[in-house]
């Protein structure tokens, strides 16, 4: 079946008021999600009047599995100011990063302003490598492989899946349109879950995300 992806655009109306200037440094890297990408220009605009340097590197979106956006522009900013609802993005952001930066967002839908906590941030990280520490000691390994358009990665998980096996690891992939993560129990013998799917399950379980390996 062929698909049809048409970027729409979110019609809120929000005002910039809110951000508090005084806390972002002065050089900014300004990213979205594909929503408020339109929403960038008058961001920019914004800060500049006000005294910042503004950055926006090809569009300035982002998504959960591709950051290029904002990795691309680390070395030319102080920060990241990111314009979209919840945390996912930004935390993707903070974990492929070569060095730390304070993360700002802004979320249109409610109007608030924060930073990116901190500790939210080490979490992650610590999940991360505790992941990376059972993927290296795990002798049976599971694959998790999407069907979703966009998600599916089935030949890059099949390439992975020769590799490992010449390390002497034994590995299996399962293939799913909704992974649905209560179901792994059924499989005590993997030690390690290896996601090709989607990052942000990495996020919140110790699961190893396919580009880290």
């Amino acid at each position: 079946m062929k698909h049809l992806f048409v970027p729409a655009t979110s019609s809120i109306s929000f005002s910039f008021n809110k951000i508090n200037l005084a806390s972002l440094p002065r050089i900014i890297g300004l990213v979205a999600t594909v929503q408020f990408l339109n929403t960038l220009p008058k961001l920019k605009k914004y800060l500049e009047q006000h005294g910042k340097k503004a950055i926006i590197y090809s569009n300035g979106q982002v998504l959960g599995c591709n950051t290029t956006n904002a990795t691309s522009i680390q070395d030319k900013v102080q920060s990241f100011f990111y314009i979209g609802s919840g945390k996912f993005h930004p935390l993707s952001i903070a974990l492929t990063l070569k060095h730390p930066k304070p993360i700002f967002l802004f979320n249109p839908n409610t109007n608030e302003f924060s930073r990116l906590n901190e500790k939210e941030i080490q979490i992650a990280l610590a999940r991360k490598k505790t992941a990376k520490i059972k993927f290296i000691g795990a002798k049976t390994i599971g694959i998790l492989v999407s069907t979703k358009p966009g998600q599916q990665r089935l030949k890059q998980v099949e390439k992975l899946k020769v590799k490992l096996e010449k390390q002497g690891k034994k590995c299996y992939i399962f293939i799913a349109n909704d992974i649905d993560l209560s179901q792994l129990e059924n499989f005590p013998q993997v030690e390690c879950w290896i996601n090709s799917a989607c990052p942000g399950i990495s996020l919140e379980h110790p699961f190893i995300w396919i580009d880290d390996i």
